[in-house]
């Protein structure tokens, strides 16, 4: 396969375990492999040098403004941009794809949607709404960036217009569950204060994916969120998992652990942590708001 006038763009950080495959994956259709490190303390530098990637280091805030510093500050030559998490890959038939469509893509397309396949656990998920589950994954260079958002973040375009092209990109982390628990937990801080933030209308929208229910999928996603945001703790967790295991036919998928512990019991401690800081600060929404200004928006430049 002839490479296309790409570069992936992988951040990573202590990705030892994933960081060959998901090279290996872009390497036959993107004519450069840019690795974004957060000093790794493993081998994850080494391995992707070997592979023939070009790794820079630069330290994390979060993924949002990792991924723009890249698109801002480096030197990256190609006319799009691929964004691929470490632990992801992409399958055969979407490189294919891309390689097929990408030379008679009209010149006011500044974007590409592909799916996503999840696995967990070694099971992938194909209901639950969760596939295919269409993301904004190739920018047109200077025409797009990540959102401003310190969790939940996708790409936007800044101008013209969006494409599909079929096949998956594969979300497969090979680490325990043990290890998706603990980051789960930390993840669930976040979100307690991002959702916190939505429930308020705080935030940066001027990169923002639009709330929209007739829109893409990642529009009707974000609009559903925003509805989520502003429905009643503990009582939404379980409209969540009703939704997805049984509404959307998750139960298919044979694979109860994930709509357990992804579906119920992480919004469940989101919920128990938004709870715990409205506690904290007296369920006064003026020392909510202020809180979630010095605390959170501001630690991560959103305003």
């Amino acid at each position: 396969m002839e490479k296309l006038d790409i570069t992936a763009i992988i951040l990573t950080k202590d990705e030892e375990k994933h960081i060959k495959r998901c090279i290996h994956s872009v390497k036959e259709v993107c004519k450069y492999v840019l690795v974004v490190d957060s000093y790794s303390t493993d081998r994850t530098c080494q391995y992707a040098e070997e592979m023939e990637a070009r790794v820079v280091q630069h330290g994390f805030k979060n993924q949002a403004q990792q991924f723009n510093w890249a698109i801002d500050n480096l030197d990256i030559s190609t006319e799009w941009i691929w964004r691929v998490d470490a632990d992801e890959y992409i399958s055969s038939e979407l490189a294919n794809n891309v390689a097929d469509a990408l030379p008679s893509i009209p010149s006011d397309v500044n974007g590409i949607y592909v799916d996503k396949l999840i696995i967990f656990l070694g099971k992938p998920l194909y209901h639950g709404s969760w596939h295919p589950a269409p993301q904004l994954k190739l920018i047109r260079k200077g025409h797009g960036r990540s959102e401003n958002k310190p969790m939940d973040e996708h790409l936007v375009i800044t101008d013209g217009r969006t494409t599909k092209v079929k096949g998956d990109q594969v979300d497969d982390n090979l680490n325990s569950l043990s290890w998706w628990i603990e980051k789960h937990n930390k993840y669930a801080d976040r979100e307690a204060l991002n959702m916190l933030s939505m429930a308020y209308g705080l935030g940066d929208q001027s990169y923002e994916v639009e709330p929209k229910f007739w829109g893409t999928a990642v529009q009707r996603k974000r609009w559903f969120k925003m509805k989520y945001a502003r429905m009643p703790l503990y009582i939404r967790p379980f409209l969540n998992f009703f939704g997805r295991y049984i509404i959307y036919g998750g139960f298919l998928d044979r694979n109860h652990r994930w709509y357990v512990l992804q579906c119920f019991w992480y919004r469940y401690l989101v919920d128990s942590k938004i709870y715990e800081v409205k506690k904290r600060l007296g369920f006064d929404e003026n020392k909510i708001k202020e809180y979630l200004k010095q605390n959170f928006l501001e630690s991560f430049n959103v305003k």
